[in-house]
């Protein structure tokens, strides 16, 4: 039996929460993400429901599949789901940049012609 020492960090519910967790690993498991889920009691399986979204999980910012590897001193995270997709929000953003050139060019035109 083989400990390995991992920090979990739970950000699904507003504030992050950051905890160690000693995961006992036998000598003929591979430790894996799923593996450090399920011995946390996180979840129970990949197609656990607290786990249904792609990407709620990853090591060190990386997004991981459920058998991703896990070493010692890994930091596991379980992240919230997006509130906003950032695509949107860039495009919007850019539209309103867009928006202010052309509000600002017409303004001149007109101060031009008086």
């Amino acid at each position: 039996m083989q400990t390995m020492s991992i920090l979990i960090c739970d950000a699904r519910d507003g504030e992050p929460r950051l905890a160690t967790f000693a995961l006992e690993v036998a000598s003929h498991e591979t430790p894996t993400v799923g593996l450090a889920l399920q011995k946390a009691g996180v979840a129970t399986a990949a197609d656990d429901p607290a786990l249904v979204r792609k990407g709620c999980f990853g090591v060190f910012g990386k997004r991981k599949d459920w058998d991703s590897p896990i070493y010692d001193g890994d930091r596991l995270e379980l992240y919230s789901p997006l509130l906003v997709d950032p695509k949107a929000v860039r495009r919007k953003k850019a539209n309103q940049n867009q928006d202010a050139k052309f509000q600002a060019a017409a303004a001149k035109r007109k101060a031009r012609r008086l």
